[in-house]
């Protein structure tokens, strides 16, 4: 692992905003767990506070885990494409806050295969909020 990656980590854990790739586009990330961070990432994003953002996990049980259901066909979408840029949207669990969600019943829920995404997600241990 890169030492900009642990950095990156760092900064995630102290409730700072970093940019990092996804398949698709570069986004800017905060720590999902943390309601300042995200506060922050809204405020630089200038988004409106009811938008709720994706939640990126390094793997499908941490994301499920964001989950109160996980149906059948989202397990089986996740199993043909996560890693990869799907974001599956299902009712939200305990540990998705108003403040991700947008006060919504759901969560967006993504395993990014970009490999930085990837070594971030590790080494971050936890869950990454990105518009």
């Amino acid at each position: 692992m890169n030492s900009e990656v642990r950095r990156a980590a760092q900064i995630l854990r102290a409730g700072g905003l970093v940019a990092f790739p996804t398949e698709t586009v570069y986004g800017l990330g905060a720590d999902a767990a943390n309601a300042s961070a995200i506060a922050r990432l809204y405020s630089v994003k200038r988004r409106p506070a009811g938008h709720p953002v994706i939640v990126h996990f390094a793997d499908p049980a941490k994301a499920f885990a964001w989950a109160r259901e996980v149906p059948d066909a989202a397990k089986k979408l996740a199993q043909h494409f996560w890693p990869g840029p799907l974001t599956l949207i299902l009712k939200r669990s305990a540990l998705a806050k108003d403040f991700v969600t947008g006060a919504q019943d759901s969560v967006g829920l993504r395993v990014p295969s970009h490999p930085i995404a990837q070594q971030l997600l590790q080494e971050f241990g936890g869950a990454i909020a990105a518009p």
